[in-house]
């Protein structure tokens, strides 16, 4: 039977009873499939209610086939090994019993021999060298182990493949892995991701909103246009629907006068005697069963236009578009930001992973620091702020600056936002700190939130607006992957954010389609350095 998973009525709430989707009715069958949303709409959960690691609120899954899943992120202990990783420590401890004359009769029926080779083999379709199997996984960037799960993946060759964010942290050549692992997938695969070139390479796109889920067939770019009408004919029925709404009001209020204007003068006449007392009382109950009338039809017809609204607004989820206007920085075209001459230096000054760079950026530039995981460019990052002392050369920052790193480092967890945004501008007032971070859609109670409540969308939109939402912005603004964890739409805010901002930019990114989308006009690559 191919492989398939079926989701039959799936509801899931958090454990503190917030419900992330209800009722879901979806199928996956052997093909590639997208899982797209916001963050916070669910998306990870469902990969581990299929998995069986959450057990849902209500309804069921059906599998047919095994699974593999790729998470995230793995914690990494001290003592874990490649070995480790791969799932195969007990494996190739069975064949080194077996090669020292050591290993039981069970050993011998069970062992695999085929084992060193595949594992050769599987490295080398993710890009790796044959790694010792005892080797140390914390000796390993972050890119280089997601490469080693997804060799994971390769050796075991489950039936249905569960991939959640796997270009996270991978350079391009990573994420071309990836790609080459699901184009010769033959089984199912289902693929969270905000990556837009991955998503071009699905057979099909699942979005889960607050309306629930919807498939569409095609890639990310056959569902963007899909997606663009949907919400326009879905915005032309809400307006159409409240358009409505709006005129009958207006129609039951003018009516309303006329009957009154008519009353009055009713009245007026009746005051003067000008109308018979028997002939009084018929049109007293003629107009009163006349109004009863038109008021029970106008209210009809208001209920009525109300529901058809209240309908078509059910169709749209809101997304407020985040579009910037930003104090200028005043950097002048030829104002050297920037400058390092020889830098060299790395964690372990014995060993640098960054040899002799130097580099220079002048005026409003938007540089990207480009090259394979492993090659240093969050070092370079440290050693260009100073964060990290340097063995040698010398690199200096020259215009006032402010970096954001994976983490958002520089917010305080412990502060809401308003504070962390007075802590980091002194300077500024309250009505300058309100109105920045307003900017940046943290509007009234919104600027109160806890740093460390935040998402990681919300929390790098908060770092913008902290640092660049002032009416001193810094001339200097560092990004290190900062669109690691990040939803497509809060991506696409970040970018809204950026794209205001008149200073320098350099960053750090393999996500080609962001770098586009702000600007990047000069990319420095860094050289591959020995795994």
């Amino acid at each position: 039977m191919p492989a398939s998973v079926s989701l039959h009525h799936l509801s899931y709430s958090t454990p503190d009873n917030q419900p992330l989707f209800t009722g879901l009715e979806l199928s996956f069958g052997a093909e590639r499939t997208g899982l797209i949303g916001r963050n916070g709409t669910g998306k990870s959960s469902l990969l581990r209610i299929i998995t069986g690691h959450l057990q849902p609120s209500a309804g069921s899954v059906t599998v047919q086939g095994s699974i593999g899943m790729l998470t995230q992120s793995v914690q990494v202990g001290p003592d874990d090994t490649v070995a480790d990783h791969l799932g195969i420590a007990g494996e190739l401890a069975r064949l080194d019993r077996l090669e020292q004359g050591l290993g039981t009769i069970d050993d011998a029926g069970e062992a695999d021999w085929t084992l060193p080779g595949r594992i050769e083999t599987a490295l080398a379709e993710v890009g790796l060298p044959a790694l010792a199997p005892e080797r140390l996984l914390s000796t390993l960037s972050g890119g280089q182990r997601t490469r080693l799960a997804l060799a994971r993946l390769i050796l075991a060759a489950p039936d249905i493949i569960l991939l959640d964010e796997p270009t996270n942290n991978l350079d391009a050549d990573g994420r071309q892995a990836v790609v080459d692992l699901l184009h010769g997938w033959r089984g199912a695969a289902i693929v969270v991701s905000h990556d837009r070139a991955l998503l071009r390479e699905m057979d099909a796109i699942v979005e889960l909103t607050t309306l629930g889920a919807r498939t569409y067939g095609g890639n990310w770019d056959h569902y963007a246009e899909r997606k663009a009408l949907e919400l326009a004919a879905a915005e032309h029925e809400l307006s159409t629907a409240e358009r409505r709404v709006v005129e009958i009001d207006r129609k039951i209020q003018a009516v309303a006068e006329k009957k009154a204007r008519k009353d009055g003068a009713g009245k007026r006449k009746a005051a003067r005697g000008d109308i018979p007392r028997i002939m009084l009382g018929g049109m007293k109950e003629n107009a009163e069963n006349t109004s009863g009338e038109g008021a029970r039809l106008a209210n009809r017809l208001r209920a009525d236009a109300a529901e058809a609204a209240s309908d078509a607004r059910s169709k749209v989820e809101i997304l407020t578009p985040l579009s910037v206007t930003l104090t200028p920085t005043n950097l002048p075209a030829g104002r050297t930001v920037l400058q390092a001459d020889g830098l060299t230096g790395g964690p372990d000054a014995a060993s640098p992973i960054i040899r002799e760079v130097s580099l220079q950026l002048t005026g409003p530039e938007r540089v990207a620091i480009a090259g394979p995981n492993g090659s240093g460019k969050t070092t370079l990052l440290r050693l260009l702020t100073g964060a990290l002392p340097a063995s040698a050369g010398v690199a200096r920052i020259l215009v006032p600056y402010a970096m954001l790193d994976q983490t958002v480092s520089l917010l305080d967890p412990g502060l809401t936002i308003r504070d962390n945004f007075r802590a980091l501008n002194p300077e500024s007032d309250e009505n300058t700190c309100r109105a920045a971070l307003a900017r940046f859609m943290f509007r009234a109670d919104a600027a109160l939130q806890t740093a460390g409540t935040l998402s990681g969308g919300e929390m790098l939109r908060a770092g913008l607006a902290c640092t660049i939402g002032g009416d001193n912005p810094p001339q200097l603004l560092i990004l290190d992957e900062p669109t690691n964890h990040l939803d497509i739409h809060a991506i696409e805010q970040v970018e809204a954010g950026l794209r205001g901002y008149d200073g320098a930019l350099l960053v750090v990114s393999h996500d080609a389609a962001f770098l586009a989308a702000i600007g990047i006009g000069r990319t420095i690559a860094l050289p591959m350095n020995p795994v």
